[in-house]
């Protein structure tokens, strides 16, 4: 059996008011159907209302498991018939979501291509093949109950439909919650349009949001008429009422009402072919920019070009000019968040800023007809381009985990500015820099997939200006780097043996040597090892002449020691990845440290030294996690495996091969059908299978099939049985056997 999760709903940062009916009906619905889709005019809580419905099927899925671990104990003291019944209540109340709920955010997402990528990496899933990314979400939904949460799907409706009616057909087990302004209009699709609430839960709201910005508002006979006639002016649209929400900090509602009414002709006179709703909702945000302040409008005009979240350092950069003060910019942006405009949310990367995206529109107007949009968007795109470039930088450094959550974190910007240059053929060039100089975010976090769509689009157009050509080399490495991680050795060649070239005939020693290292590290995962070494030994001498000193080269050494171990030289080895670590530990270095520490692993192994490779596979494997890293951690685990074999204990060998097993279908056996690669994999299954005999070596091997990665994690750091401080207790059953490779 599977182990249980529960998916990824972020925790609510403002209560949920009223909407109780619909909520009740929503699910009421995903009873009877498995596609729902909640359709509404933007700003009528159609988010919200999903999210709700979405944490109560995860409140019930944790419920039916409490029930469920509840009936187990009851069977355990219970005989016969009544065992049995106790058992299939048991299982029965696991059957509803029991893979968990999972948001997918769609709002900024613009690029049809990045679609199924968005939701694999919703769902955690972490692929370093070639596949598809619908192959990989048909493969891993197919077995699966989950409920899966589409929201803000609008600008990619069609491809949307696609993905999510072949999902449904192939994934028995899934339902399909979505929220957007209209329906897939799919086969079974039951669509709940959503209006806006009764005039009551409209009051309701207007107060709760009130009193979360003044603690001390009140609804009272003075001011009830005014409060109630506000939101029948603003058609109970719960965003609007958010929006008057934030003025009632310091106006009172009679002031809102009054100015409000001024301008409910104005503001509406243009667009009389609307609907009401779209009208009133267009009413409140159009009034809310008239109150602002001549600045505080600049400033909501220019946040437009920002897609996701957002800091400070970003909003000075881009958004100041003689026209606004940089030292102006951080009490506007308070400004803003107090009237509702901004939202502050804490993230992996620290504090940020979130425009809904109705405002967000409507600001980006106001930016259009300044004919000031696309100075701003060059000036968001330069900000991430040195966002970028400083990150590379410093993932040379103590900070490699801050940068991973800083890039993730930024990725929607990110997205956004290599849209903004590669659909402008003269400024091509940026593009291929930028996705180049993200390769430590492709290869070390993850992101294959995303790094060769981007690589490959950034080098569609061939003919540019020769001022340019090292950018493009940059590009033409890291494809040829990452479609090597991916097992495509034609398309890795290809990439490398131009970039080799082009970089000889211009003059840049620093392509060559990365296009040479590369070449290196495709003959090491091909079992070239004589080629590898070579390779790779060049590739050093080209990095030193170059004066070049980042965890690209430290890798290179690594690629080069294990070459060395694997053709049994391991005094080499050891030489070159004791350096490795030794530098890693003072730079702060980490991604590059787990390579050398595998390396160093496996050396002590073979040399009979089990307890040390232990030790150095536990940190190994903490650290390859920690950066979502896939083949370091699949090889980590598949070497303390057998680790566990020769410290006697077969069956947590068979639970760690079970738990690597499923892992290889996102790393590529493609990649390594290695004999080298593979040796630790293929002895270990022999010999505790072995020991075990090929039923309990089966068992076992199922029990690591079920963990989770996070699970699995957690096991390999403590052991099966180890304390919950972190350390290893020495496995006592079976015998030690001898382990040479």
């Amino acid at each position: 059996m599977r182990q249980r999760t529960y998916g990824n709903l972020p925790s609510e940062l403002s209560g949920f008011v009223g909407r109780g009916a619909e909520l009740a009906e929503v699910g009421r619905l995903l009873e009877s159907s498995r596609l729902v889709t909640v359709t509404g005019t933007g700003g009528v809580g159609k988010s919200r209302l999903v999210l709700a419905a979405a944490r109560a099927r995860q409140d019930a899925a944790r419920a039916d498991t409490a029930r469920a671990d509840a009936a187990r104990a009851d069977a355990a003291g219970e005989d016969g018939q009544d065992a049995r019944a106790a058992g299939a209540r048991a299982e029965t109340a696991q059957e509803r979501y029991f893979d968990g709920v999972w948001l997918v955010e769609l709002a900024t997402v613009r690029d049809p291509a990045l679609l199924e990528l968005t939701v694999t990496e919703a769902l955690g899933l972490t692929d370093h093949t070639t596949r598809p990314p619908r192959t990989v979400l048909a493969e891993h939904l197919a077995g699966r109950r989950l409920l899966l949460v589409l929201d803000g799907f609008e600008q990619l409706v069609d491809e949307t439909a696609g993905l999510v009616r072949e999902l449904l057909r192939g994934s028995p087990g899934l339902r399909v919650l979505a929220a957007g302004r209209r329906p897939l209009s799919l086969d079974g699709e039951l669509v709940f349009p959503l209006a806006p609430p009764d005039q009551d839960e409209a009051l309701t709201l207007l107060a709760a949001r009130a009193r979360a910005a003044d603690p001390a508002f009140a609804v009272t006979g003075a001011n009830r008429a005014d409060l109630t006639e506000l939101c029948v002016r603003l058609d109970g649209i719960p965003l609007a009422l958010e929006l008057a929400a934030g003025r009632l900090r310091t106006l009172s509602p009679a002031q809102v009402l009054a100015r409000l009414e001024d301008r409910f002709a104005l503001l509406t006179g243009g667009s009389r072919g609307a609907l009401p709703r779209h009208r009133a909702l267009r009413t409140a945000i159009g009034w809310s920019h008239e109150l602002c302040t001549a600045a505080e409008r600049l400033l909501w005009a220019r946040l437009s070009v920002f897609a996701g979240p957002f800091d400070l350092d970003a909003v000075e950069y881009v958004c100041a000019g003689p026209d606004l003060p940089v030292d102006s910019v951080l009490d506007l942006v308070g400004e803003l968040l107090a009237q509702s405009l901004l939202f502050r949310e804490e993230t992996a990367a620290g504090v940020r800023y979130r425009m809904l995206e109705t405002v967000r529109m409507y600001g980006a107007g106001w930016l259009e007809s300044m004919g000031d949009a696309e100075r701003l968007r060059r000036r968001h795109r330069d900000w991430y381009v040195g966002l970028a470039t400083w990150c590379e930088l410093d993932w040379f450094s103590p900070r490699q985990v801050e940068v991973a959550a800083l890039v993730e974190t930024e990725l929607p910007n990110l997205r956004l500015a290599l849209e903004c240059s590669l659909d402008d053929p003269d400024e091509l060039h940026l593009g291929q820099y930028l996705a180049g100089t993200l390769w430590f975010y492709w290869a070390g976090c993850g992101r294959l997939t995303e790094g060769r769509h981007w690589l490959e689009r950034a080098l569609e157009d061939t003919d540019q200006p020769a001022e340019y050509e090292s950018s493009r080399l940059k590009a033409l490495w890291v494809l040829g780097y990452v479609a090597a991680l991916q097992g495509d050795a034609v398309a890795s060649m290809s990439a490398l043996y131009e970039c080799r070239d082009a970089a000889a005939r211009s003059g840049n020693p620093v392509a060559a040597a990365y296009a040479v290292h590369r070449l290196g590290c495709l003959a090491l995962v091909s079992d070239d090892m004589v080629r590898a070494g070579e390779l790779l030994g060049q590739a050093l001498e080209r990095y030193r002449d170059a004066g070049e000193l980042n965890s690209n080269v430290l890798m290179c050494q690594v690629e080069l020691a294990m070459a060395l171990v694997f053709q049994g030289e391991p005094a080499g080895a050891l030489s070159l990845c004791r350096e490795v670590r030794e530098i890693c530990e003072e730079r702060g270095e980490r991604w590059t440290k787990a390579y050398a520490l595998y390396v160093l692993a496996y050396a002590a192994l073979d040399a009979g030294a089990a307890d040390e490779a232990r030790q150095l596979l536990t940190e190994c494997v903490a650290i390859n996690h920690a950066f979502h890293d896939l083949v370091g951690l699949v090889l980590a685990l598949e070497l303390l495996a057998l680790v566990a074999v020769a410290q006697g204990d077969p069956a947590e060998a068979a639970v760690l091969q079970g738990a690597a097993e499923p892992m290889w279908g996102g790393v590529g056996l493609q990649l390594f059908g290695s004999g080298y690669f593979n040796a630790p994999r293929l002895m270990c299954q022999e010999r505790a299978g072995e020991l075990l005999g090929a039923e309990r070596y089966a068992a076992y091997a199922a029990e690591g099939r079920a963990l989770s990665r996070e699970a699995v994690v957690v096991r390999a750091q403590r052991g099966p049985e180890g304390p919950e401080d972190g350390k290893t207790r020495r496995p006592r059953r079976g015998r030690r056997v001898s382990t040479s490779l």
